[in-house]
């Protein structure tokens, strides 16, 4: 009789351990399909897992890069914006000198031109001075503050540092945010000395005011210094340009990369839906025909008689 019970024993015990282990494969399922995940814990594959959190830590870093672009990005389109209302001043300040030049013009209209020039002056001075994304100097390299400052004659003096950062945007690329003001405001006068538009800009005004005593030779002599400065601003614009063009590279780049991790991670690590489903299906249908037949042994008049 000892035998029999222990064959008896056995019997519960293996249909028991067999009915978990297939109830234990349908939670690891049902567990697959609600995560998106196959590996519940790094044992389940070491080297997938080893993978998969480099992946994790690549895509954190490229969300830092992305976030050092959209700054660049926003700076540099600030400096083109800024860089743009230069221009159009500057063309008005060209229109201007133009007619100051006429031998026709009376002292008084050239002084109102002088005005006018002025006003044009103190806004070169406000676009020169314009903040960038984190309220810092946009041409003033790392200065905190303006990048211009006006001196005791009212001359426009950089102020700021003499580079603009640099920030990375992954993979060892890197572009400069903005511009200092010297890199595309000053430039040889004509008479070779060293100068900027804003000077220019500021001594045309006085001469045609009274500071000359040849208002209409010195408007004359602005337009070639006026004409290289526009040039100087323009070949600034273009490098903003060009580095707004690399940053989109940068991004086409890094999204695509990231389409590639994502690919991959979802190879190693993720779950398949409709197979899980069909796996899953397939594991409660044993185990339902493992009750199922558990149920009827059990109850067989021979398991009655063997106590």
């Amino acid at each position: 009789m000892s035998i029999v019970s222990t064959s008896t024993s056995a019997f519960f015990e293996r249909a028991r351990r067999d009915m978990k282990d297939l109830r234990t494969q349908a939670e690891t399922y049902q567990s697959q399909m609600s995560s998106g995940s196959k590996l519940e814990r790094s044992s389940d594959n070491p080297v997938a897992a080893s993978r998969l959190r480099a992946l994790a830590r690549q895509e954190k870093l490229s969300g830092i890069d992305q976030t050092n672009a959209n700054r660049a990005n926003a700076d540099l389109s600030l400096a083109d914006s800024a860089m743009t209302d230069m221009a159009d001043a500057l063309i008005r300040a060209q229109e201007l000198a133009t007619e100051a030049s006429n031998a026709t013009l009376t002292d008084t209209q050239r002084a109102s031109i002088g005005q006018e020039l002025d006003q044009i002056f103190g806004n070169l001075v406000s676009l020169a001075n314009a903040r960038d994304s984190n309220g810092h100097a946009l041409f003033g390299g790392e200065s905190a503050g303006d990048a211009y400052s006006l001196d005791a004659t009212g001359k426009a003096v950089y102020v700021g540092t003499p580079g603009a950062a640099e920030l990375p945007l992954g993979n060892g690329q890197s572009v400069t945010r903005s511009m200092t003001g010297p890199a595309f405001l000053s430039f040889n006068a004509a008479d070779g000395s060293a100068t900027d538009l804003m000077a220019v800009v500021k001594t045309l005004a006085e001469a045609l005011q009274g500071a000359s005593t040849d208002p209409a030779g010195a408007a004359g002599s602005a337009l070639a210094d006026l004409k290289t400065g526009l040039d100087t601003l323009s070949t600034g614009q273009t490098v903003i340009g060009t580095r707004l063009a690399w940053i989109e590279v940068t991004d086409d780049r890094r999204v695509n990369l990231s389409e590639l991790r994502a690919s991959e991670e979802t190879d190693l690590g993720g779950t398949d839906l409709a197979t899980t489903l069909a796996q899953l299906q397939e594991t409660m249908t044993v185990l339902e025909a493992s009750q199922a037949s558990f149920t009827r042994l059990a109850s067989l008049n021979l398991f009655d008689q063997l106590g």
